[in-house]
């Protein structure tokens, strides 16, 4: 059974239209590189960069204490008691050197202890020279004594593909998309080539497959950041979707 209390998320990838997004589950003993791997599943990040979770202190205190005062009192009582802007999360490894700049790991830091109330944000960063960002919305914390603690994490819906590795973030996407919709020009040969595909449907969402991927990608991704062990060739398999091959 699920004995922790439940996070519903809302995640919507930034800067990209039509929408991508998930409405997905966990339990708020997952830590917030576990919930980030969860959240590179579901939006096609295949764990070939780096990443980073960020939670907006500030912003969640603030909605959280206008519910019940003004927001003029709250901005009073927050200049009073500076709280931090963003807390970043990162995993770096041995030969991080930038002075000034010491992000907490999200290996230890559960997600209870960052962020619990309705309404809360928290942001997934990945890749941060394409510069994908994914908005994680808290929409609802229950309880379910009934729900076996396998099924989560859990995706409950969503909308679109997710991203394309290397294509240069949300613009890139958004030419990608542009050229296959055309199917013609020198753009589509190009990029027809580079992805080895005729056609890239980005508006394509399975609930069922995410659910199978979000079950078992995550295990892989927390190989290749905490123990620094690449991906085995049946991991790539999965990644790549080729267990569909093998059931045409």
């Amino acid at each position: 059974m699920a004995s922790h209390p439940i996070y519903q998320f809302r995640a919507e990838l930034s800067d990209y239209r039509p929408k991508i997004w998930r409405r997905f589950q966990v339990t708020d003993d997952f830590s917030l590189a576990r919930l980030a791997y969860v959240v590179m599943a579901m939006f096609e990040m295949q764990a070939s960069h780096l990443f980073a979770v960020e939670v907006f202190k500030r912003k969640n205190l603030a909605r959280f204490l206008e519910k019940d005062y003004p927001k003029a009192e709250v901005s009073k009582v927050l200049s009073r008691n500076p709280v931090e802007e963003v807390v970043r999360y990162e995993i770096i490894g041995d030969d991080f050197d930038y002075p000034g700049h010491e992000p907490t790991d999200p290996v230890g830091v559960k997600l209870k202890h960052a962020v619990g109330r309705v309404g809360d944000e928290l942001c997934v960063e990945y890749d941060f020279g394409d510069g994908w960002r994914v908005l994680l919305t808290i929409e609802d914390v229950f309880e379910d004594k009934d729900l076996p603690g396998k099924e989560l994490p859990r995706v409950l819906a969503g909308e679109g593909f997710g991203i394309i590795e290397d294509c240069g973030g949300p613009d890139g996407l958004k030419q990608l998309a542009r050229s296959f919709s055309r199917k013609k020009g020198v753009e589509y040969r190009e990029n027809r080539e580079w992805l080895g595909v005729d056609d890239l449907d980005l508006s394509a969402f399975d609930v069922e497959d995410m659910n199978f991927r979000v079950k078992k990608i995550p295990r892989i991704y927390a190989d290749v950041y905490e123990r620094d062990l690449p991906p085995t060739k049946a991991s790539m398999d999965l990644l790549l979707r080729k267990y569909k091959d093998k059931a045409k």
